[in-house]
């Protein structure tokens, strides 16, 4: 069972990393292997689809969530929304329309969103599920909205364990519905 992780912020190590890291590490704890696209490994030119020719970077992207047996996606809240580095790699799955499984058909999608306050880390939340849903995905029924302080995130851990809490929920329920997902297809 592959679950991959695509978020943060073209700054390595922000906290939107570290939050989808620790979800990440909760869902390996439940059996599955983890794929991790963060920063700067989705600084892919803009998604254009009459382009035929894809670089390096975006075809990894998609070969790997192609596979995946479970998503999840973290993105800072940027005035309201999806930053444009989260948005743009999720438009690459439209290279995936013509597959087997289009999209994330099927599959868990845990929501994360980083924000200096509750307003757009909800607002984040709320675009992310939109997003899941347009791309066929289930989002799962937790999502872990974060208001970020300084200090919540040392050397990768967190400092807030009822925060850790909810990101390990998030990482448990994609890993636990992948694998309930797969028991039904086989």
């Amino acid at each position: 069972m592959l679950v991959v992780g695509l978020g943060g912020t073209l700054r390595g190590g922000s906290s939107c990393e570290a939050a989808l890291r620790i979800a990440l590490d909760e869902a390996a704890k439940f059996g599955a292997e983890t794929q991790c696209f963060c920063g700067p490994q989705l600084d892919l030119p803009m998604y254009n689809p009459i382009e035929p020719t894809r670089p390096e970077s975006a075809l990894r992207l998609v070969d790997a969530l192609r596979r995946a047996d479970g998503v999840i996606v973290a993105s800072p809240g940027y005035h309201g929304s999806i930053s444009g580095l989260i948005k743009n790699a999720l438009d690459y799955t439209e290279d995936m329309v013509n597959d087997a499984r289009v999209y994330f058909d099927g599959i868990p999608v845990g929501c994360i969103a980083t924000g200096n306050g509750p307003q757009g880390a909800m607002t984040t939340i709320d675009a992310l599920r939109a997003v899941t849903h347009a791309l066929r995905g289930f989002p799962t029924p937790f999502a872990a909205a974060i208001c970020v302080k300084p200090g919540l995130f040392a050397d990768g851990a967190c400092t807030d364990p009822g925060i850790e809490r909810n990101l390990r929920l998030v990482g448990r329920q994609v890993a636990t519905f992948a694998n309930v997902e797969r028991r039904i297809v086989a």
